[in-house]
């Protein structure tokens, strides 16, 4: 457990600088200033991960940083293949391309995470309800679904941590346990809740209280920017910060 609290340490340090260095065209996204959400966001995910995951993706992080590459700046990049198709075919040639082996790694991954997410969403609707819509189909312009953040993030794995992670999820659903479940108990407890029954009953209260629209302040609030890539070096990015995973 020691070395995992080192490894997320460690991973939210160098993700940090990366998202810190991410162009966001237009201005700069509110969600990179905001460090306390980011962390939160960002262990409650690592909590979920294995050792070997982490250990794999923190090498990533260092490896990518000494080549001049910003594996954040990639992530939101492969996103828009998805949210912006238009705006995706003008900066493609400056995203790393991805081999089939890892596409197939990827894909094997996103199956098992959205089947979890589905589950998640059945028990505690109204916590889902606060963050990202789950499926590609439901991308927009400034609106990007877990579905398509996960494959932009999985895009930014080598193969190595890809091939970790895959292990790992497969390990969890043999064990009958929801990995999703994992990170979202993660986070609602950051945000002072005991369990995921006492944050959806009380965000359903509320919601009830106020209307079906979310607040602007509640703690489980999305902060979303929407920008587009030029053909700049390094590339701009479209920042879509979410309180599922930043």
């Amino acid at each position: 457990m020691g070395n995992q609290k080192a490894l997320i340490e460690d991973i939210l340090r160098l993700e940090w600088k990366s998202f810190q260095n991410v162009k966001n065209i237009g201005a700069r996204a509110a969600c990179q200033n905001d460090f306390s959400t980011f962390c939160i966001m960002r262990s409650s995910q690592a909590q979920s991960w294995s050792e070997e995951t982490l250990e794999s993706y923190r090498r990533d992080l260092i490896e990518a940083e000494n080549a001049g590459r910003n594996l954040l700046s990639e992530k939101y990049g492969h996103m828009m293949e998805s949210t912006s198709p238009a705006e995706y075919a003008k900066i493609a040639h400056l995203l790393p391309v991805i081999a089939s082996d890892a596409i197939t790694l990827i894909e094997q991954i996103v199956t098992i995470i959205m089947q979890w997410e589905v589950e998640l969403q059945k028990k505690h609707p109204y916590i889902l309800a606060q963050g990202r819509p789950l499926f590609s189909k439901e991308d927009a312009l400034g609106v990007t679904s877990l579905e398509t953040y996960l494959r932009g993030e999985l895009k930014s794995f080598s193969i190595r941590t890809l091939k970790h992670y895959l292990a790992h999820v497969r390990k969890l659903r043999q064990e009958n346990t929801n990995g999703s479940e994992i990170v979202m108990r993660a986070t609602v407890k950051q945000y002072g809740f005991h369990s995921l029954q006492e944050a959806n009953d009380k965000i359903k209260a509320s919601r009830s209280l106020q209307g079906s629209s979310m607040t602007a302040n509640h703690p489980l609030r999305v902060c979303r920017q929407a920008a587009g890539w030029r053909r700049t070096e390094p590339p701009n990015a479209w920042i879509n910060c979410s309180a599922r995973f930043m």
